[in-house]
């Protein structure tokens, strides 16, 4: 079977307590796209933070003595830094407009995923972040089983957000949070084409998966925050965002 991407139309601004899978059922409806077992949905990070509530007002933050000590060395708002310190394990790099922490989700990445694009303002003006959701495996899970109970089908579920890459340029859409689907596929001891055994080969499925479907997404103001994916070549599993962090011990560049 072709790996198949549909972009869903009519997904409309999620606001705070909105719900993701009603929302995600009526516009396959409206797509006549009806859901069958082992179809996956992705979904951009903002709408799982949006409806999650992980919104801030930067007037309602007060910079630490920590925080404005950095946002002086960087060139950023303070406000923003202090998040950025609250959201992280620790800040690994900095360098004037990045600092480089590791997120209290594991993984390495720029400003601590805090995002400004996409986000709008408060009411009397003041500007508004977004932060990554809390538990992006545990947001996954409870949208996959609610599209299940509506669809009776095996279904998995991913969430992604744009990362940056040390040694590339430009981001790539990977996965932040998932359930019903593999994160990696390892393929060690497996025969090649000419017999030979695969000894190292891990595959990272899920940010395969959430690069190609950021591709659909689009990035600016396109507003299609949904991927429907059929086809994905590999046996649906549950999965976990642990799977694809290298372990600190294993990590050559920390």
């Amino acid at each position: 079977m072709p790996l198949v991407l549909t972009p869903l139309q009519g997904i409309p601004l999620i606001r705070q307590g909105d719900d993701l899978a009603d929302i995600i059922a009526a516009s396959l409806a409206a797509s006549d796209l009806p859901l069958m077992n082992d179809d996956i949905l992705v979904l951009g990070q903002k709408i799982v933070s949006k409806a999650e509530g992980r919104m801030v007002d930067l007037n309602a933050v007060s910079p630490g003595e920590e925080a404005q000590r950095l946002a002086a060395a960087v060139g950023k708002d303070p406000r923003v830094v202090q998040l950025m310190l609250q959201e992280s394990n620790s800040v690994l790099r900095t360098r004037p407009g990045t600092i480089i922490v590791e997120h209290k989700l594991g993984f390495i990445c720029a400003n601590a995923g805090i995002d400004h694009s996409n986000v709008g303002s408060s009411k009397d003006g003041g500007e508004k972040v977004l932060l990554l959701p809390e538990n992006p495996d545990r947001s996954a899970d409870g949208i996959r089983r609610n599209l299940e109970a509506a669809s009776g089908k095996r279904l998995g579920v991913m969430i992604i957000d744009s990362h940056g890459r040390a040694w590339r340029i430009g981001t790539v859409g990977v996965c932040i949070g998932l359930s019903g689907i593999p994160a990696i596929v390892d393929e060690r001891g497996w025969k090649d084409l000419f017999g030979y055994t695969l000894r190292v080969t891990i595959v990272g499925v899920a940010d395969e998966l959430g690069a190609a479907a950021s591709l659909m997404m689009g990035q600016a103001a396109e507003a299609t925050p949904v991927v429907h994916v059929r086809g994905f070549p590999y046996p649906l599993r549950d999965g976990s965002l642990q799977e694809l962090i290298r372990p600190k011990e294993l990590d050559l560049f920390r």
